[in-house]
């Protein structure tokens, strides 16, 4: 396999394009639907996404919730430390970033009133492993905020606006932003019209965000994230496949879960009900199993979110819509605008 160089997913973004701000209504979001095939795309609004959608296409939305995963506690000392929570471990340990220097392994931090957590493990920059006196689950809708993107500097008012309005598996550090489009009225639309809806679960963790750093980018290590398919999801995706309906997957975090859940595909299906860890790492030359096309948002340069929707549509596309987006000055990243690629 010929090498994938990281240096070709890089592409120049004036920061005024970085949306700081959710649209309103949801659905009125820019849509760019581009087609592989012939390189042309259309620019509508998502909520006329139903234009391009077909009777018997099975949309897999992400039901993932985003904790509010950022909290601070204070040093021995009395020195402040932000933690970001990334990763449940069990009952009473998380993974988690730390922001502070000295945070060594042993070290108790107070949080809030009769909570702490101790250090029991040190990982590579700022990770650690934390283990907290009691579960830390109830005390995170008062104490915790919501843990937005690095890129986005003003306050959210509505915390609900990150989130989709199907989220109710909680478990993500990050939302899975191509579903933030979708309203509740849209979906009745859509539905209507013959458009079905499967549900899988991924939880984002903030290794999302993260670019790329090796030159080769099949050397990067992605981080693992937890996901499910139900018997039900893996039922509806198989009996869509064998009628000849497309699969689209919303978001790339659907197109993961749906390509992982491949490896657990029995006798004729395309896909088997599945439920743990995946490290599955998309890069262009990849042969996508399940997924016929999907819903996603402008992604950061060297990213893993830029190769997997390259290796959907080749970056020669993606290079030349991203381009014509910034033409039609769409709003990138988290709280930007979307693409549907068929």
């Amino acid at each position: 396999m010929t090498s994938v160089k990281t240096s070709l997913f890089n592409y120049f973004l004036p920061p005024e394009f970085i949306a700081q701000t959710p649209i309103e209504p949801r659905d009125t979001s820019h849509l760019m639907v581009a087609d592989r095939k012939t390189g042309q795309v259309n620019h509508v609004l998502f909520n006329q996404i139903g234009d391009f959608l077909q009777n018997g296409d099975l949309l897999v939305i992400n039901r993932t919730r985003v904790i509010p995963a950022r909290i601070f506690a204070k040093k021995p000392t009395g020195g402040r430390v932000e933690i970001l929570l990334i990763r449940k471990e069990s009952e009473l340990t998380w993974e988690a970033l730390l922001g502070g220097k000295g945070i060594n392994k042993g070290m108790k931090l107070e949080i809030s009133g009769k909570l702490n957590a101790e250090v029991i493990d040190v990982f590579e920059g700022s990770r650690r492993l934390l283990r907290f006196n009691e579960p830390i689950d109830n005390y995170l809708p008062s104490i915790g905020q919501m843990p937005l993107p690095p890129y986005i500097h003003e306050k959210l008012k509505d915390p609900e606006r990150y989130q989709t309005i199907y989220a109710d598996q909680t478990g993500s550090a990050a939302a899975p932003t191509a579903g933030l489009h979708f309203t509740r009225g849209l979906m009745q639309s859509l539905k209507s019209k013959g458009v079905q809806f499967a549900e899988v679960t991924l939880h984002v963790g903030l290794d999302t965000f993260a670019p790329v750093t090796e030159e080769n980018a099949e050397e990067h290590i992605i981080h693992k994230e937890w996901c499910e398919v139900t018997e039900t999801a893996a039922y509806l995706v198989n009996r869509a496949h064998f009628e000849k309906r497309r699969v689209i997957a919303v978001g790339t975090t659907g197109v993961r879960t749906l390509e992982t859940a491949a490896q657990s595909a029995k006798g004729s299906n395309i896909i088997g009900a599945f439920s743990g860890m995946t490290n599955l790492f998309i890069l262009p030359g990849y042969s996508f199993k399940v997924v016929n096309a999907m819903i996603t948002n402008f992604h950061l340069p060297k990213s893993t979110l830029l190769m997997l929707v390259s290796a959907m549509a080749g970056w020669e596309n993606i290079c030349k819509w991203y381009e014509i987006a910034k033409e039609e000055k769409y709003r990138f990243y988290s709280f930007g605008d979307a693409m549907l690629i068929l």
